[in-house]
């Protein structure tokens, strides 16, 4: 998005009650692209790229489809009816679009840095209509246009970025468009695209990134293809690459590549392993969501990789892929190569990186680059640890399964490297207490001493202290086990009695008992702590207690939708609405931490003394209130979307906000519906005996 779209949609959007101005909104239509490059496909049929921070390449700021019928335009965002769903579990998006006597099935399916639009027209159309405005570089002035019209491709380009529209069929007319001029960009009211030719603009055709094509249908089908690439040498083989990508495309043979693309894992798993796979980079980084607002226009921007969402999310499907083998060996090893990659000299994470090439991205939390200060999200830096630890463990385990092969991703040596500085850098920044010094939060609105810091310190500590590490490694899994016991007991001093639940934080020494749903993650550093070996009997009745109690004081149901909000008092994003918004990922975060006490409730020892202290909930409630929030992000459950997209967050009335898909919430609910699975097994078995 460039200033230009943002003003449009400033002038469109001023004033909405649940839109803020100035955003490129993803809450509907579906996303391809499963290798990289990421295409929006909008429920009224335009086409935009988020693809910038995956490929450094910014493709499209839109596309608009439509058909020629008796010399007119008929575009397809104005038709009458329209339906979108995914093709099997496959990212191939079939859209159906109904105007009267005209009804057009669209195909959309994006390979590598390829998207392939493909039209079955029934009806009196003779041509399909394609409307690209191109941004090389994110640029809108200063480009170029190349046509090579015998060859029907025309090139769009700055100065690394060259950005191609091809047809299969030819172009039967062409139009260039320039950018639009400040007196258009500033006229108050909104302006539809594309505008107008300025038939006195003798360099109309050849400047600019707006292109109008007109191609001709066959038998009613017509194929139309926009390619992105870098740094090009060779135009003419460029042109002709284009060309072959286009050449014999129908909607079988986009069918059968889009089953060769997806990934092979059980229905149940398919979306959210899709989701995930849509905001994956080549380097196996992930943004955090697709960037619906690169120009901050009310946020910092999401199109980056936080160490917090991509480790978090790297550690939940390790143990999905333990429990059912879903063949993501590649993206484990991906994922920890990004890591020792990136890591800081001090053993630190920065705040976030680009995912194409994880070099520093802009942030404003990034103290241990600068020298020393509170700016600095520490619990980034534990949730890598700890699921670098966690792939040693994977590694171990596959390499002793199968000793004669060698495995793919980092060397098991460079992983423990830099394991023990990453501990180095958490003991760098653990206070006497036990708890960690100050520091920004999971939310990053607030500085202080968390309760969510110090359970990603004890998970991240936990998790070495079961690593079997041999004498000459760098790994010290017992001093991991002993600083993992004193955040145990450094928690002691946020526990609020009277709440009996742990405070959101300490600012300034003083206790903010506020219920924070970043601390469900206590659930499950202490379950690691116990697979560890340490002994967390006595802590397990506060947990349960602060669960219980955080579970019911963060809920909030309206006609629309159910589920949790981030903490007692949070406004952000609110637009005309009074009461805290909710979010997937804390409702996914409740869910799954309701699970892994379930779990934890029925192997720790002392179960019935904590079942019954502070609360009458046992392992069965537990288990009750993971399905019921896992319900609500289910297909057909109020926070989910079409294509099982999770979004950030939703307002009362059901409008969803924000990114969309957000990968965090997806990699819980696999994990949760597994982690159920898994300990209804259990019980089962239990039961028999």
């Amino acid at each position: 998005m460039n200033l230009r779209d943002s003003l449009h949609d400033h002038a469109r959007n001023r004033g909405h009650p649940t839109r803020f101005p100035g955003e490129r909104r993803t809450t509907s239509g579906l996303f391809s692209g499963l290798d990289g490059r990421l295409v929006h496909v909008g429920r009224d049929g335009r086409l935009r790229d988020f693809s910038a921070p995956l490929l450094d390449c910014a493709g499209l700021a839109t596309a608009r489809v439509g058909v020629r019928v008796d010399g007119d335009v008929r575009w397809l965002d104005a038709f009458d009816a329209r339906t979108q769903r995914y093709v099997d579990d496959t990212a191939l998006v079939e859209s159906t679009y109904v105007d009267g006597d005209v009804e057009v099935t669209r195909l959309d399916l994006t390979l590598d840095s390829t998207h392939l639009t493909h039209v079955d027209v029934t009806g009196p159309a003779d041509a399909l209509v394609v409307y690209c405005s191109f941004r090389p570089d994110g640029h809108e002035a200063r480009v170029g246009k190349l046509v090579y019209g015998d060859r029907g491709v025309v090139e769009t380009y700055h100065r690394h970025e060259h950005d191609y529209l091809a047809s299969a069929t030819g172009f039967a007319h062409l139009d260039g468009r320039r950018p639009a001029d400040a007196g258009d960009v500033l006229e108050r009211g909104p302006r539809e695209r594309p505008r107008d030719v300025d038939l006195d603009a003798y360099e109309e055709s050849r400047l600019g990134g707006d292109v109008v094509a007109t191609v001709p249908l066959e038998r009613g089908t017509g194929t139309v293809a926009t390619a992105l690439e870098r740094d090009v040498d060779d135009r003419d083989a460029a042109v002709d690459a284009v060309r072959e990508r286009v050449a014999g495309v129908d909607a079988s043979t986009l069918r059968e590549s889009a089953r060769e693309q997806a990934s092979s894992v059980p229905t149940d798993a398919a979306a959210d392993v899709r989701a995930l796979a849509l905001l994956s980079g080549p380097t196996g980084a992930r943004v955090a969501g697709p960037d619906f607002d690169p120009l901050y226009a009310n946020s910092g921007g999401y199109g980056y990789t936080w160490f917090r969402d991509d480790a978090e999310i790297t550690r939940y499907l390790l143990a999905v892929d333990r429990e059912r083998d879903l063949g993501l060996a590649d993206w484990h090893h991906r994922s920890a190569a990004l890591y020792v990659d990136t890591q800081l000299a001090d053993g630190s994470w920065p705040h976030r990186v680009w995912p194409s090439d994880g070099s520093l991205a802009p942030g404003w939390a990034n103290s241990r680059v600068e020298g020393d200060g509170d700016d600095y999200q520490a619990d980034q830096t534990a949730s890598v640890v700890a699921a670098l630890a966690d792939y040693h463990r994977y590694r171990q385990a596959s390499e002793d399964a199968s000793a004669s092969e060698v495995a793919e991703g980092p060397a098991l040596d460079a992983v423990a490297e830099a394991i023990a500085a990453g501990v180095d850098a958490l003991d760098d920044t653990l206070g006497a207490d036990g708890l960690p010094s100050a520091c920004q939060n999971a939310w990053e609105d607030m500085t202080g001493r968390f309760a969510h810091t110090a359970a990603t310190y004890l998970a991240a500590y936990a998790s070495v202290a079961r690593l079997d590490a041999p004498d000459d490694s760098p790994v010290d899994s017992e001093h991991a086990a002993a600083q993992a016991e004193a955040v145990l007991d450094g928690l002691d001093a946020l526990w609020v009695a009277d709440r009996g639940a742990y405070a959101l934080r300490l600012a300034d020494g003083d206790r903010d008992d506020r219920l924070d749903a970043s601390t469900f993650a206590l659930a499950d550093a202490v379950s690691t702590a116990d697979a560890a070996g340490i002994d967390v009997d006595e802590h397990v009745p506060r947990l349960v207690s602060h669960t219980a109690t955080t579970l019911d004081g963060l809920e909030r149901e309206t006609d629309a939708v159910r589920g949790l909000v981030r903490y007692e008092g949070d406004d952000w994003r609110q637009r005309e609405q009074d009461a805290p918004k909710v979010w997937t990922v804390s409702t996914a975060w409740g869910a799954v931490a309701a699970a892994e006490l379930a779990a934890l409730l029925e192997r720790v020892e002392d179960a019935s003394a904590a079942e019954s202290a502070s609360t009458d909930w046992n392992a069965e409630d537990f288990g009750e209130r993971a399905d019921a929030l896992l319900a609500e992000l289910d297909a057909e459950g109020s926070l989910s979307r079409n294509g099982d997209y999770l979004p950030e967050q939703f307002f009362d009335d059901g409008t969803a906000d924000s990114a969309t898909p957000l990968g965090w919430p997806h990699a819980i609910r696999l994990a949760t519906a597994t982690k159920r699975r898994e300990t209804e097994a259990a019980v089962a078995v239990a039961e028999d005996d």
